[in-house]
């Protein structure tokens, strides 16, 4: 196997032999094969684009099974064996309505058959992983996949968006494209990177449905005090990003003496309206993904994993985790739909919690909404300096102890600035006690990577009440990555122009030096060096 996708890659280079996630050799090689025969179905619907055919199934499987590959999703050879069966369907069918109105189907991709055995279907996937794509230079394969992985973060966004009933054709149409371009021997870097930054605006656009999405079924977010501690009784424990399941799981557990706890990404659903309605949707327990072995194991309750970012379950648990949507692990059981009855079974079976557990609480809510309702408070404490500076600290969390880097900034951040957040970053110090400026807490949480629009829309109301451009705001970021919905956020930002941007605990694998310099000398991106001399550098 190769595999360079997530930030804790194998030796900063590329896992080899296992991956750092959990990935088999087997699943990885499987995943590499499914991508390629998205690629050869992408050229069969951008045909049937250009003759006025398109099928929104297709295009809804496209991004699912582009999701099922990011990091830390889908680790089940046999649910990844069906989604290549069923891209394989799908775009035979395709095919014929596209021959039917005259098209051309005849691309190589397009006509790949997959091996009816396991290992034939290995031996595909080893012909069509990263170090074998076509690719006439490293810059270039390098920027096929900083592509691709963009386009992963694409599909999970307007994957949650659809599933909430809001969709976008130009989402899908580029997502196609993305993943088709690598392909097309005749398009230089010059194409690449304009497809890359394509990628971003494209981002930004599926992140505004799913916002809208979010915002329109649930309420827009408001500031929310979360206990971290605990009730005595039933529990179930939900983790992963997906909203809609939290519902589905709320409403069919009212009246059955089942309190609902969040997990991970999970915890800003506290702060939207029509789900705080719920009277057993009580607290948030446990930190970021990486801790779910320790943290899992210790929750008297069923645990419900929606999305990602699901880690290799622990013998201890693994009877009483269950998985939903793209998520799969061998061995654990998939709910396809949302009905939760096993888990609801589940919970009465296990013991719960035997007495109340005291605990912190954490303030969650402060999207765009929030934020804005107090802008002119804002602009007024900067105007009189009382706010000298706007940090958005945030991203992916991860293992590496250099990741520490981010709970220590936080920390020495002066008391006349104030730190956004958002994403699973924030468990590095999200139960801190910042204090307030003026009544205006100096840690806002925003919410989930999921939320990441409202971080925009902020920055940029910001920009334009101080009549500023976005790089002259007193703001920077100080992000943290680790997965592909990272990459998206981060091409999305290139794409606004966004400069100064600080990125670490690592820099991608996949991007070379020359396309690194490319950046640099762009946007001057850069890596993050020691609170202390990135504070100096920032503020002077």
């Amino acid at each position: 196997m190769f595999c360079w996708q997530c930030e804790q890659t194998a030796q900063g280079k590329g896992c080899q032999t296992f991956g750092v996630c959990g990935k088999s050799p087997e699943v990885a090689t499987l995943q590499d094969l499914l991508i390629y025969t998205l690629r050869g179905l992408s050229q069969v619907a951008l045909e049937a684009r250009k003759l006025g055919i398109s099928d929104s199934n297709v295009d809804l499987f496209i991004c699912e099974a582009a999701f099922a590959t990011l990091t830390n999703v889908n680790f089940d050879p046999e649910s990844i064996t069906r989604y290549i069966n069923w891209a394989i369907e799908a775009r035979e069918r395709l095919k014929q309505q596209v021959r039917k109105a005259g098209g051309n189907t005849d691309f190589p991709a397009a006509n790949l058959s997959p091996a009816s055995t396991l290992e034939g279907k290995l031996a595909q996937g080893r012909q069509y992983g990263i170090q074998t794509s076509p690719a006439p230079n490293a810059d270039i394969r390098g920027l096929h996949w900083l592509l691709t992985y963009g386009i992963k973060g694409v599909s999970a966004y307007a994957y949650h968006a659809h599933r909430l009933g809001k969709h976008d054709p130009k989402i899908f149409e580029f997502v196609e494209e993305g993943l088709a371009a690598p392909l097309n021997d005749k398009l230089t870097l010059d194409d690449f990177v304009k497809l890359v930054l394509k990628c971003g605006e494209i981002n930004i656009r599926a992140m505004q449905i799913l916002d809208a999405a979010n915002t329109e079924a649930y309420g827009d977010p408001v500031p929310t005090k979360v206990p971290l501690g605990a009730k005595k009784g039933k529990a179930i424990l939900v983790s992963g990003h997906d909203l809609k399941d939290l519902e589905a799981l709320l409403q069919q557990t009212q009246d059955q003496g089942i309190t609902v706890y969040t997990h991970g990404e999970m915890l800003p659903a506290h702060g939207y309206p029509k789900l705080k309605k719920y009277p057993h949707f009580y607290g948030h327990y446990g930190t970021a993904w990486q801790n779910q072995q320790r943290e899992f194991a210790a929750f008297p309750g069923p645990i419900l994993m929606t999305t990602n970012c699901i880690q290799k379950p622990q013998e201890l648990y693994k009877p009483n985790i269950y998985t939903t949507g793209p998520v799969a692990w061998p061995g654990v059981e998939h709910i396809p739909g949302e009905d939760f009855s096993k888990v609801i079974a589940k919970a009465q079976e296990m013991p719960g919690f035997p007495a109340d557990v005291q605990g912190k609480t954490v303030m969650v809510g402060f999207a765009r909404t929030a934020v804005l309702n107090v802008a002119g408070a804002v602009v007024e404490a900067v105007k009189k300096k009382q706010i000298r500076h706007f940090f958005l600290v945030g991203g992916c969390d991860g293992a590496k102890p250099g990741r520490s880097y981010y709970a220590e900034f936080v920390e020495k951040a002066p008391k006349d600035t104030v730190v956004l957040t958002l994403a699973c970053g924030k468990f590095r110090f999200f139960d801190k006690d910042l204090g307030d400026i003026g009544g205006i807490p100096r840690l806002l949480d925003i919410g989930q990577c999921n939320d990441a629009y409202s971080a925009v829309v902020i920055a940029q109301a910001l920009a334009k009440a101080f009549n500023v451009g976005l790089n002259e705001l007193p703001l920077s970021m100080i992000l943290s990555w680790y997965e592909q919905k990272a990459v998206a956020i981060l091409l999305s930002l290139l794409y606004l122009g966004v400069k100064n941007i600080r990125l670490g605990p690592s820099l991608p694998a996949f991007i070379t030096p020359n396309v690194l310099q490319v950046l640099v000398d762009n946007f001057n991106i850069m890596p993050i060096k020691t609170v202390d001399e990135d504070l100096k550098a920032i503020l002077g």
